[in-house]
C-alpha cells in the first residue's frame, strides 16, 4: 500500500511538471544594432556589433528585393565594430522589412583547442549524469558533444576558461518535461567567448537571476560566473557545458573538449564522478 501511494505521488508530479506553461517572454542573450538607409539609388546598412566576439550576418532572402542577400555578402564583425555596407540597388522595395541573421564567431579565424578546467570549484566533486551523444537530449549538432554535471540548485558554476560574456539569460524562472519545452528554449544561461582558443562555453540551466557577471565582463579561468538553477528543459537540476564553435551552415555546434585533468569529454560516461 505505501508503494502504491508512493508511486502515485511520484506520477502526480512528473504530471504537473510536463504540463507548467511555456513563459510567455522571451528573452535574448545580447541585442544587436542594424539600420537600413535609402538614397536615391543606394542603399545602406548600419550594422554594430556590441559585443567582445566577432559576428557574422547575413540578410534573409527577401522575395520584393531579389538578389539582395547576394549583393550584401556574409559580413564578420570584429569585437565592438561598426561598420557600413553600401551599394547600388534600383527600385528597392521597402514594403518588406529587412531580415538578418547574427551568429557567433570568426569563420576564418582557426581554432586552437586548449585543455580547460571543470566548469565547477575546485575540490568540488559532482557526477555525470549525461555524456556525449546522450540518447536524451545531446543528440544534435548542436549538444552531441555537451556533458551534464549533477550540479543541485544553489551550487557554483565557475568558467571553464578565461574569456568574455557574450551572452546572458537569467530571467526565466520555471522549466517543463514536454516536448513544447523541448523545442523552445526557455533556460537560463551565459555564453563565453574565449579569444585564444576561438571556443564558445556555455552554461545552461542557471538559477533565476543566478548569472554573478554581466554582459561584457572578462572573467579568467575558475571564476564563478554562476548559480546553478533548473530552468528551461529539464527533469532534475543540473548543469548543462557545452563547448562550440563557429560553422556557416548552422553557427554554433558542439565541440570536443579535454579537461586540464588529461581527462577528454569523450571518456566521461554516465555515472562517473569527477573533481
Amino acid at each position: 500500500m505505501r508503494k502504491n501511494i508512493l508511486s502515485i505521488v511520484i506520477l502526480v508530479f512528473a504530471s504537473c511538471s510536463s504540463l507548467r506553461k511555456l513563459p510567455k517572454e522571451h528573452y535574448y542573450e545580447f541585442l544587436y544594432y542594424f539600420n537600413r538607409e535609402i538614397k536615391n539609388d543606394t542603399i545602406s546598412f548600419h550594422l554594430k556589433n556590441p559585443l567582445k566576439c566577432p559576428v557574422n550576418v547575413k540578410l534573409v532572402k527577401d522575395s520584393l528585393n531579389p538578389n539582395i542577400e547576394n549583393l550584401f555578402g556574409h559580413i564578420t564583425l570584429r569585437e565592438l565594430q561598426d561598420t557600413v555596407i553600401s551599394f547600388k540597388y534600383r527600385d528597392f522595395n521597402q514594403a518588406n522589412e529587412t531580415k538578418y541573421i547574427v551568429k557567433y564567431g570568426d569563420l576564418n579565424k582557426k581554432i586552437l583547442k586548449n585543455q580547460v578546467s571543470y566548469p565547477f570549484p575546485k575540490g568540488k566533486e559532482y557526477k555525470i549524469i549525461q555524456g556525449y551523444n546522450g540518447n536524451f537530449t545531446h543528440n544534435t549538432l548542436i549538444s552531441q558533444y555537451a556533458i551534464d554535471f549533477d550540479l543541485k540548485i544553489g551550487d557554483t558554476i565557475t568558467s571553464a576558461d578565461s574569456g568574455y560574456v557574450v551572452g546572458l539569460i537569467e530571467d526565466y524562472k520555471d522549466y517543463g518535461t514536454s516536448k513544447k519545452w523541448l523545442k523552445n528554449d526557455k533556460s537560463n544561461y551565459i555564453t563565453i567567448y574565449h579569444p585564444q582558443s576561438g571556443i564558445f562555453t556555455q552554461y545552461v540551466h542557471l538559477n533565476h537571476k543566478g548569472s554573478l557577471v554581466k554582459l561584457g565582463d572578462f572573467v579568467v579561468k575558475g571564476q564563478a560566473i554562476a548559480i546553478s538553477g533548473m530552468t528551461g528543459f529539464t527533469t532534475t537540476p543540473h548543469l548543462h557545458f557545452n563547448a562550440k564553435i563557429p560553422t556557416v551552415e548552422h553557427g554554433l555546434i558542439s565541440t570536443k573538449i579535454e579537461f586540464e585533468s588529461g581527462v577528454k569529454g569523450e571518456d566521461l560516461k554516465k555515472k562517473d564522478r569527477v573533481k
